[in-house]
Order: structure tokens, then C-alpha cells, then sequence
């Protein structure tokens, strides 16, 4: 259902609020419960197999990304909503992250070893969680998803090749297509793929069309090539952010910034912290 209905009912409803009501919704996710997801999520030959299924988490909904991030040590999942509402954001979060707990520990018996870090206050949780409290790391500067590499080889119960790889054809379908549709999900796209695209303009010739076309576009869907963008380079910023074997130096030259100076300046705008208090404040995955 659209999250903006939780708003309708819950007029006050806030982040701590939000992470509550996730985190229960969680707790009833099946397999079956993902539309078009369904079919290769239950087929899935391992948990890499289930985590690359967040690629296609649009084509289910647009209130949570996610920025997936490789290490020798496992996989960092950045997750962030994208609702403009901070309380139904953290519904988003904490749902997304306690689904795909829920979720590799029904169908690979390993989400005791994955951590779900939250920017929420550890006493939201307090005899809330249970058994799961201990899979959960509060007062993170950021929330992320931790899979350890140890178990993304480790095979599912109902493994299913064949399937498998019917599931995705048809997903890649879907993507096809929706990318037709919206500009938003194009130009994000873009952003993830082609370090160039900094500017409106450059993005605009990539789709062949003007300038002034994109941003009559993205506006008639609600947002800006500038909001797209910051929002852009937060998420990845505080992914990366997190691996402290990559310098803040090499963060900026990643996210395209001319001198280290510009991104010193621009992070605190996003977090509040500069990047070296975030990366202190952080947990380390693992």
C-alpha cells in the first residue's frame, strides 16, 4: 500500500515511530510476498542470488534505495528513503532491512550472522525486538545492511536454476520498460552508471533530448536534476564512507568532485557530521 496512508492515520507519526511499525510489518514477510521479485527470490541459488534481487526493488517500490557496496570482508547495503517524509522514511528503512533479514533466514538459515545497522536510538527498541535485538546495531550515522562474505555462497533451500533465471528474464523486462516511462528512474540509472553525468545537460544529450525537456519531465514527476543528484551522491558518500580502507580523498574523486576541499564542504550539509566524525561515529561491518 502507498506509505503516504500510514501519514493519513498516523498524523505524528515520527522516525522512532516508523522504525516500530517496520520492523513489525516485517515480521509477516514470506518468500511469496514481492510480486514480481517472488519467483526468482524463492528460486535463488544462493544469498548473493537474494541480494542481487534488490536491484530490481524498484519495480515493487520507489520509497527505498539501496547502494550496494563490495569488500573482501562481505557486502554493505546502503539503505534510504525516499519518501521526503523522515517518519515514513524509517518505515521504509526498517522494513526493507528486517524483510531481508527475515528473508535469507528463510530460505538460507543465515541472518543470525547479517546485521541491520539503524540511525534510530537503541531505547526505540527497548522489549520490542526480542531475539532479533542481537541482529540489530542502533545509533548508526547511517543505516545499512551487513552480509558477511563468509555466507554468500551458502545455498538456499529451494535452489532452482531454471527458474532462477526465467525469474530475472522477466524482470529485466519490467526495467526495460518502466525506464521508458520515468525519468527519474533513467536519470538515477544514469548517475550509477556514467561518472560523467554531473550536469543536467550532459544527461539530457545521453537521452537525446534538451535540457529544458528533462526538466519539464522531472518536474511533472515531482522532483529536480539537482535533488536527484544530492540525494545521488548522499547515499553513495555514506556507503563508501563506511569501508575505511577507501580515504575520504578517494570518496570524492569517486563521486566526481573536482578537489577534496568541495566534498569537506558539501557532506556536513547532508549528515551533519564531516566525513571524518561520520566514519568514526560508524560501526565497522564485521
Amino acid at each position: 500500500m502507498p506509505l503516504r496512508w500510514f501519514r493519513e492515520v498516523y498524523p505524528n507519526l515520527n522516525r522512532e515511530q516508523g522504525f516500530r511499525l517496520g520492523v513489525e510489518f516485517a515480521r509477516y514477510v514470506q518468500p511469496t510476498s514481492f510480486g514480481p521479485l517472488s519467483l526468482p527470490l524463492i528460486s535463488a541459488g544462493s544469498v548473493a542470488e537474494i541480494v542481487e534481487l534488490l536491484e530490481y526493488l524498484p519495480l515493487i517500490s520507489t520509497a527505498l534505495a539501496v547502494h550496494i557496496h563490495h569488500t573482501e570482508r562481505g557486502l554493505t547495503i546502503g539503505l534510504a528513503g525516499r519518501t521526503g517524509d523522515a517518519g515514513l522514511n524509517s518505515i521504509a528503512v526498517a522494513y526493507g532491512g528486517a524483510s531481508l533479514l527475515r528473508l535469507i533466514d528463510l530460505l538460507a538459515s543465515s541472518a543470525q550472522n547479517v546485521e541491520l545497522h539503524l540511525d534510530v536510538p537503541v531505547s526505540a527498541a527497548a522489549d520490542f525486538l526480542g531475539d532479533m535485538t542481537r541482529r540489530f546495531v542502533f545509533d548508526a550515522p547511517s543505516p545499512f545492511v551487513f552480509v558477511p562474505a563468509a555466507i554468500l555462497d551458502e545455498a538456499c533451500r529451494f535452489s532452482d536454476s531454471v527458474s532462477y533465471r526465467l525469474g530475472i528474464a522477466e524482470l529485466n523486462k519490467a526495467v526495460d520498460g518502466r525506464r521508458t516511462k520515468s525519468y527519474t528512474d533513467t536519470v538515477r540509472a544514469l548517475f550509477a552508471a556514467d561518472p560523467r553525468c554531473t550536469d543536467s545537460a550532459y544527461c539530457a544529450r545521453q537521452q537525446a533530448i534538451s535540457t529544458s525537456t528533462l526538466k519539464r519531465h522531472l518536474g511533472s514527476e515531482g522532483t529536480t536534476f539537482r535533488e536527484l543528484r544530492q540525494a545521488f551522491l548522499q547515499e553513495r558518500a555514506t556507503v563508501r564512507l563506511l569501508d575505511s580502507s577507501v580515504t575520504v580523498a578517494e570518496v570524492a574523486a569517486e563521486l566526481g568532485y573536482s578537489d577534496v576541499a568541495s566534498f569537506l564542504h558539501a557532506f556536513p550539509r547532508w549528515t551533519g557530521r564531516s566525513p571524518r566524525a561520520f566514519r568514526n561515529h560508524s560501526v565497522s561491518p564485521g
